[in-house]
């Protein structure tokens, strides 16, 4: 399955992210759809395509473009730079509603681990990078 321009993804592999979105961000993906003009199954799979990307950053570069607020063997919190969810509708050709739905689900994990986050600028990216390899049952 082809993502981008740049990137070729096995399907199973892009399949695997959107399970894993679906099992860590639960019944948030619900709750921002209803509100979005998007779907719950397109909310996925921006949401799939951020883990996808992210991981091809990695931790490292992540850190260089922001700030690692939070980290446990689940998840990694970053608010990044604004420029990770621009190339992430450039690249993939996501509509505004897509990427705003898609950061709000990120920037909700964040305020529920991290507390309040109104003193960060809302220009910065929320970016919820997930670990878990296997989703529990």
């Amino acid at each position: 399955m082809r993502i981008t321009e740049e990137t070729d993804v096995e399907f199973d592999e892009f399949s695997r992210a959107c399970d894993l979105v679906e099992d860590y961000f639960d019944d948030l993906i619900d709750d921002v759809a209803l509100h979005a003009p998007i779907s719950r199954r397109q909310l996925v799979a921006v949401l799939a395509r951020a883990q996808l990307s992210g991981r091809g950053l990695g931790p490292e570069n992540l850190r260089e473009e922001g700030e690692l607020t939070y980290q446990s063997n689940d998840e990694s919190l970053f608010w990044l730079d604004a420029t990770f969810w621009r190339r992430l509708r450039r690249r993939h050709n996501l509509s505004p509603d897509e990427g705003r739905a898609a950061r709000e689900v990120h920037r909700r994990i964040i305020e529920a681990i991290d507390g309040d986050v109104g003193y960060y600028n809302r220009e910065r990216d929320p970016l919820v990078l997930v670990e878990r390899r296997h989703p529990t049952t």
